[in-house]
């Protein structure tokens, strides 16, 4: 492995899983984890031995850090905040952990390492064969985006990523517009301006696109319309400011944007007005909990982090479930009306009968919960009380870890996609996805906004608002339908 990737997987990234009870700290299998040979001197958290490489290790012998998980202060993603340096001993909940690797603003992912692919002028779609044109032609302007930043500043570990609103520019977000305007004009025109709210709006092109179908196709609305977005990165804030003054088109706009430069998990201003708040491919890096329950008595148990002096991860769960994991918990045994997988979910004669074999984990397999989903839910309830929500998201993903509900965790290295089997990776070098269980979400949503939503697929939702003769290759082939298959939409009615 090169010095770059020696860099990224130096760290003990999932080691030793315990859980605290009455009887002390016991512990489970460990999943795999990388290491790597040191030749320092022994501090009093230096792991006495390392291997150089990526293998299975077992429970036999795992090094006690319970002590250490004793005395480490517990930290939270806001607290770390004004860290410039990736933080060491201490303890953090699994979602506090998740966030400050996404969002930390000196050393987050989406902070400091987050590249938006433009492929350049539209795909002429008319003009392609089939869909393998398609993909070749995409292929083909990849390599030509990356090729000229590498000509700028060459970079291995660039991490690299495309949305729908880039590749079928301007096509889907005169969807998203049409959608906007038609719902807007049943309900609220002309009595109240379209006020729309876009959280985390990348290189900008969304509400460009939006923009400008309502400017051409709609003038008497867009006269009334405010464009609103909330983005936490300062680096996509600027360019989505450098977008509105690129052209003279672009700057016409200038009058019905504004952009908030803050988390949404921050914001405290009441909106009064009617408006809609788009969320789009937002869900998936909303920081999760981890839960995993004792197999015979059902308790749930909270993960935690413990972070070391060498900066190593080690993952604990507790019986103290925290008030935002434990209110989750409660709400969706409320709210959720239609069955659900979980770890608990089958027979529990099967499952004690499997706990008892030789070298059984003494926890089930971790669910992730989406704690600051519904964090974000509380959001839209108190400070947008008339707000209709449209988001899009994944309700499935490939190569998960393991674990109900679990993410994707990968990077980027030399233009390759690398998956990991863990989410305790060196922070803010790694994209961590989640997929969205939307009966879920849609059953909680509901429950907690007293509001009526509707959840259709990505491709339905499309054939609906898109005009999807734009898309269409020779063949009949339409990538704009057949990409994202696994995705849903869910919106207020």
């Amino acid at each position: 492995m090169n010095r770059v990737f020696r860099r990224l997987f130096s760290h003990d990234t999932c080691s030793r899983i315990r859980y605290r009870n009455h009887l002390g700290l016991h512990e489970s299998r460990r999943l795999l984890r990388p290491s790597r040979h040191v030749s320092t001197a022994k501090g009093p958290d230096d792991d006495s031995t390392r291997e150089s490489n990526w293998q299975q290790r077992t429970d036999l012998f795992p090094q006690d850090k319970s002590k250490d998980f004793e005395r480490y202060p517990m930290v939270t993603a806001d607290m770390l905040r004004s860290r410039k340096e990736r933080p060491k001993r201490v303890k953090m909940l699994t979602r506090d952990f998740i966030e400050d690797s996404l969002y930390n603003p000196n050393y987050g992912y989406f902070s400091k390492q987050v590249v938006i692919f433009s492929p350049g002028e539209p795909f002429d779609f008319h003009s392609m064969r089939d869909e393998l044109e398609f993909n070749r032609l995409l292929g083909k302007r990849y390599t030509e985006f990356e090729d000229k930043l590498d000509g700028i500043a060459p970079n291995d570990t660039r991490q690299l990523w495309h949305t729908p609103t880039e590749l079928f520019r301007p096509y889907y977000g005169e969807a998203i517009a049409r959608y906007l305007v038609e719902n807007y004009k049943l309900s609220h025109h002309p009595y109240h301006d379209l006020i729309i709210y876009e959280l985390g709006a990348g290189n900008g092109t969304l509400m460009l696109n939006i923009l400008d179908h309502i400017r051409d196709i709609y003038p008497d609305v867009y006269q009334r319309t405010k464009f609103k977005v909330i983005e936490i990165s300062s680096a996509l804030a600027t360019m989505q400011t450098s977008q509105l003054s690129r052209s003279a088109s672009s700057r016409g706009h200038t009058d019905h944007v504004q952009i908030i430069k803050r988390s949404i998990f921050d914001w405290q201003t009441y909106v009064p007005e009617q408006c809609w708040v788009l969320a789009l491919e937002v869900f998936d890096n909303f920081a999760h909990d981890s839960i995993r329950y004792d197999p015979f008595t059902e308790e749930p148990l909270q993960g935690n982090v413990l972070i070391d002096n060498n900066g190593d991860f080690y993952e604990f769960y507790t019986h103290e479930i925290d008030p935002v994991a434990s209110r989750f918990l409660r709400v969706r045994s409320i709210a959720c009306s239609r069955p659900f997988d979980h770890p608990l979910k089958g027979s529990r004669i099967l499952r004690n009968l499997k706990a008892r074999l030789p070298f059984a984990a003494n926890l089930t397999v971790p669910e992730y919960i989406p704690t600051r989903l519904m964090q974000f839910i509380d959001i839209l309830h108190e400070y947008f009380p008339h707000h209709r929500l449209l988001t899009s998201d994944f309700h499935s993903l490939p190569n998960t870890i393991k674990g109900y509900n679990a993410p994707v965790v990968q990077t980027r290295y030399q233009r390759r996609v690398v998956p990991v089997s863990t989410p305790f990776v060196q922070q803010g070098y790694f994209d961590i996805l989640f997929p969205t269980n939307f009966e879920v979400i849609e059953d909680i949503y509901r429950a907690m906004t007293g509001k009526l939503t509707k959840v259709s697929t990505h491709e339905s939702f499309l054939k609906r608002w898109a005009y999807v003769e734009d898309t269409q290759t020779k063949s009949g082939e339409n990538p704009l339908l057949s990409w994202y298959k696994n995705a849903s939409v869910m919106s207020t009615v």
